[in-house]
């Protein structure tokens, strides 16, 4: 009963976030042929990279009536630099423009993260319905973890009487619930995995502003009370601060007083590791809006850094392309799997109405 009902109501939304789930796997490439992530020239040997305080300008002169709210590094082409303007500083995140800028001319290459990907992840994420669509994503989530576990210990028994893989060809009925449980039980561990980090992500939110309301109501208490920036530190002598208080990290992004990374009177520079762990993790230093001098750094609590590392390893975004691959074939995988237990549920409903109605006594007269 547990593993049936679990399965069905959370079905729909699974076959939704599967569907929606494998061409995300492929976005970069996807976005790529699009046209959706520009890439620099190949720089001259020997070519120096411009000052970030000219790449935000040039941002702004682009987007003009709009103010920066974030400047972000890609780690796999650190020659993209990303800005993020919007109407205000803490405005809508579905309000803000993304454009790339070349890191060695200052040229706009065009704007990023648009396109048709961005409507399979905004139905992915909350099906265009904020924060209360993720965490009814996250619920539905959670019930495909009790249909897997519950699942596991209702058929396991049953199996262990056949050879793993065998495939019964009595009827079209049975056939489909061998292959239902192959399926499953050759995805089992990938889709607890991928249902355990969505769920995670679910919680980006709410784990925020846990950090907010504490670690980092803690880091600005002495500026309690202090105005937001007039004048904006150098940008470039902000980075500098921030690298010599994390040395041998790189930077990943700059949120700009007001945002929601940081308070109103700070900036944050999220740095970030260089090997394929540490490159996940992030470690905010923040540094006053007016002087660009450090404030604080400190690492992440765990539940940040549980949440961060979930987030690449929910889209197989860790092995290259290999991984990629395993990633959409187990997707697709477990979409036979959900589509199945659909259909098994729906002939066994069949069969148990058919039975019930000829059991029924006849109403016709007898002749």
């Amino acid at each position: 009963m547990v593993h049936t009902w679990s399965s069905l109501i959370s079905t729909l939304f699974l076959l939704l976030l599967c569907i929606t789930g494998l061409p995300l796997i492929f976005h970069h490439e996807i976005d790529e042929l699009l046209g959706y992530d520009p890439k620099p020239e190949i720089a001259q040997p020997g070519a120096v990279k411009r000052s970030i305080d000219e790449i935000a300008r040039t941002a702004l002169a682009h987007d003009p009536g709009r103010v920066l709210q974030y400047i972000s590094w890609d780690k796999d082409e650190p020659n993209n630099v990303i800005a993020f303007t919007n109407s205000k500083v803490d405005g809508d995140p579905d309000a803000t423009t993304l454009r790339a800028y070349d890191a060695h001319t200052a040229k706009p290459l065009g704007p990023v993260g648009g396109g048709p990907m961005l409507i399979f992840l905004k139905l992915h994420v909350d099906m265009f319905a904020g924060q209360p669509g993720k965490l009814f994503l996250g619920a539905m989530g959670f019930l495909f973890l009790v249909a897997i576990i519950s699942g596991v210990v209702l058929y396991w028994p049953f199996t262990r009487r056949l050879s793993f893989g065998t495939l019964r060809g009595k009827s079209r009925r049975i056939a489909w619930f061998d292959w239902h449980n192959l399926l499953g039980a050759v995805t089992i561990a990938w889709a607890l995995v991928v249902g355990a980090t969505g769920v995670i992500n679910t919680l980006a939110e709410v784990m925020l502003g846990q950090w907010k309301a504490n670690e980092l109501a803690d880091m600005v208490k002495p500026y309690a009370g202090k105005p937001p920036p007039v004048h904006l530190a150098s940008l470039d002598t902000t980075l500098a601060n921030a690298h010599k208080t994390a040395p041998g990290m790189n930077v990943s992004f700059v949120a700009f007083p007001g945002t929601p990374f940081t308070s109103s009177h700070h900036f944050a520079v999220f740095m970030r590791g260089d090997t394929p762990l540490t490159s996940r993790l992030l470690k905010p230093v923040l540094l006053d809006g007016e002087t660009g001098e450090v404030s604080d750094a400190r690492d992440l609590p765990v539940y940040l850094k549980a949440l961060l590392v979930s987030q690449p390893l929910h889209f197989g975004d860790y092995g290259g392309m290999p991984l990629k691959i395993i990633w959409a074939l187990l997707d697709i995988m477990t979409i036979v799997v959900i589509a199945s237990g659909l259909y098994l549920w729906v002939v066994k409903r069949r069969k148990h109405r058919s039975h019930a109605i000829a059991g029924q006594p006849s109403l016709q007269p007898a002749r």
